[in-house]
């Protein structure tokens, strides 16, 4: 059963975050398959956690992109850079957390997520010089 409140705190911060587009399509994609999966990271990644009072929302992000670049997750540490236009965290601050993971998770982790970062920045540029 769902808790309503958590489950909304999670979606506020969870749009604010990564972008409604992104949200929307997230859900709109969602089958019976992986709906439950849709609640439980919304209400426990997004709700629980992304919303507690001892981290701001700028360090949450900067603590997930090291995370993730130090664990190899390609996929959710490309979108948590794209989400950094909603964060405010820094290209150059990435570059450093990106650093930082190399010395600590290791060169060729470092590496992957630095090209991983400068393909993301390339495609954000591009769009932005769309819509210019």
């Amino acid at each position: 059963m769902m808790d309503k409140d958590l489950y909304d705190r999670g979606m506020a911060v969870r749009r604010s975050v990564l972008g409604d587009a992104h949200v929307d399509r997230s859900l709109e994609r969602a089958t019976g398959f992986d709906a439950d999966f849709q609640e439980f990271i919304t209400k426990t990644a997004w709700g629980q956690i992304w919303t507690r009072p001892g981290l701001d929302i700028r360090t949450r992000s900067m603590l997930t992109i090291g995370m993730l670049a130090a664990l190899g997750k390609d996929g959710e540490l490309k979108l948590h850079i794209r989400a950094t236009r909603n964060t405010g965290v820094t290209r150059d601050e990435v570059k450093e957390i990106l650093m930082q993971a190399a010395v600590y998770a290791g060169v060729p982790a470092g590496n992957h997520a630095i090209a991983l970062a400068r393909a993301v920045y390339a495609e954000m540029d591009e769009e932005d010089a769309r819509k210019g």
